[in-house]
């Protein structure tokens, strides 16, 4: 008896355009990593000789992600802008681009208080990816 398989064929054209890496990026993590990853925010860079701009570089030497994110801080402490440069797998980014929306606005001690596990569990981060919350 032969079995036809058409399924294994729609799989074979995702995987040869790149689409099943999205698919599987959309089911596996969620909503937010997918729209975080292909529509980021914040992207770029601010004035690093700005006396009110802070910069911090970090790196995971396990997988190669590295961040780049500043913040620009008003004179009461507040955080009004925040930019972001990474250079990693879709999570990273995500993660990256979650958390400069999340600091802005929150004074320098509030932006502290939010924890990595803050952002993988709104990414819905699997615990493999749990480094690139790290990073941001």
């Amino acid at each position: 008896m032969t079995r036809s398989f058409p399924n294994l064929q729609l799989i074979s054209d995702l995987e040869t355009s790149g689409e099943l890496f999205h698919l599987g990026l959309f089911l596996f993590s969620g909503f937010f990593v997918v729209d975080h990853y292909e529509n980021p925010r914040n992207v770029g860079s601010l004035d690093k000789t700005s006396k009110n701009v802070g910069t911090g570089l970090v790196g995971a030497p396990a997988c190669g992600d590295v961040m780049k994110l500043q913040i620009q801080v008003d004179e009461k402490g507040k955080i009004v802008d925040a930019r972001f440069k990474t250079f990693g797998c879709g999570s990273a980014i995500a993660s990256s681009s979650l958390a400069t929306e999340w600091v802005k606005g929150k004074t320098v001690e509030e932006a502290l208080t939010i924890k990595n596990t803050d952002i993988a569990k709104e990414l819905c981060l699997p615990p493999v990816k749990l480094h690139c919350s790290m990073l941001a």
